[in-house]
């Protein structure tokens, strides 16, 4: 399959807010038919649907279960941020019904679930696009300007204090503290970690010589803490300590880094995020429903963060039943709305998914069958 660039609309647009609008998939030839019929047709789904996965997209998940739930009477959704690397396990092994996913399957995850999800086994639908902050914690500095190479050596134990003259270099005018650097990762399988070593290993590869992971190496020196929130937290709590977290998670007195992309340092948001999204490609070899993206790492597009994450909800192409094929199909749904997109850029900071991603995100959930 051809690579596609996924258009210049990824840039956000102001969503205007308006009635919410969901899938009723409860009528008898939901599976077959669109959103607006059944929305119509005043029939909604009941039931639990179970995820797990990813746990940068809390905020925006909170805000996704309170949206589905309020309208949708008698449906809820249950959903447990183990990880990126435990929501993929779970869709394989049939435990849940959806992962959250800072990473889209591997070619040997994707083979591995045609046993529970049927012959063309899971899909990947984008419903997150978000940067990730390398956020430290220095008195009175809110704000440093680094390059690759520079955040690789910080991660990897090269640099031991914030004044040392790699930093000093990038950041004219500023007082750096004589404070030992802390680095810290997440302890679990982690799609964060993936893509925030996907960009070092292609923006600083004569650094960080390790490959693209969702675990960290585990050679190299640092702390480590559970989840998101757990490296917020460790770093709140450390002068001198940087991590990399979902922009949504950092606030209080944690100071982020702009990025250098090509001559120009770009401040971390949302905006940012979107365009570097832009240069990213379809996944070669993939079905016409799945739509993973090969994010461009190396970007010199002006304006553009390229240590962003893009957070996919994992679902099967063929549930056992069509009770949960309508289910599923109705949650998602409602994510990738625009009503959805709205409700996590509110609660999480999040780009909206453009309008070639989101029609992508749309038919593939159309596609998803069941059995029986």
């Amino acid at each position: 399959m051809k690579a596609t660039r996924f258009g210049r609309n990824a840039a956000i647009a102001v969503i205007a807010a308006g009635a919410l609008a969901l899938t009723a998939c409860g009528s008898d030839n939901a599976t077959g038919s669109t959103p607006a019929t059944q929305a119509a047709a005043g029939v909604k789904v009941t039931g639990t649907l179970t995820g797990i996965g990813a746990s940068s997209t809390g905020a925006a998940m909170d805000a996704w279960k309170a949206g589905f739930a309020s309208a949708n009477q008698g449906a809820t959704v249950q959903y447990s941020p183990d990880g990126s690397g435990a929501g993929r396990k779970a869709i394989i092994d049939g435990s849940a019904q959806f992962a959250g996913s800072d990473a889209y399957l591997k070619d040997d995850e994707l083979a591995a679930s045609k046993a529970k999800c049927g012959a063309d086994g899971a899909i990947n639908i984008p419903v997150y696009i978000s940067p990730i902050a390398v956020a430290f914690n220095l008195p009175d500095i809110k704000e440093l300007k680094l390059d690759a190479a520079t955040v690789a050596k910080i991660f990897r134990g090269e640099i031991a204090t914030w004044n040392d003259p790699a930093i000093a270099a990038l950041n004219a005018g500023v007082t750096l503290p004589n404070l030992k650097v802390t680095p810290v990762n997440r302890s679990d399988d982690s799609g964060t970690t993936t893509n925030f070593t996907d960009y070092l290993a292609a923006a600083a590869p004569e650094v960080w010589t390790d490959k693209a992971a969702g675990i960290w190496p585990a050679a190299l020196k640092g702390e480590n803490a559970k989840g998101t929130s757990g490296v917020v937290k460790t770093v709140t709590d450390t002068p001198g300590a940087v991590t990399y977290a979902d922009d949504s998670a950092v606030s209080g007195k944690l100071g982020t880094a702009s990025i250098k992309v090509g001559t120009e340092f770009v401040k971390i948001s949302a905006e940012a995020a979107a365009k570097a999204v832009e240069a990213g490609k379809a996944v070669d070899g993939r079905s016409a429903n799945d739509v993973a993206i090969k994010l461009d790492r190396k970007t010199t597009a002006s304006g553009a963060y390229p240590v962003v994450l893009v957070s996919y909800h994992v679902v099967c192409s063929t549930y056992e039943t069509k009770a949960v094929a309508d289910l599923v199909k109705a949650f998602e749904s409602y994510v990738v709305s625009d009503a959805g997109q709205k409700a996590a850029a509110d609660a999480a900071k999040s780009a909206p998914l453009s309008k070639t991603l989101q029609d992508k995100a749309k038919a593939a959930i159309e596609s998803i069958k069941a059995k029986a």
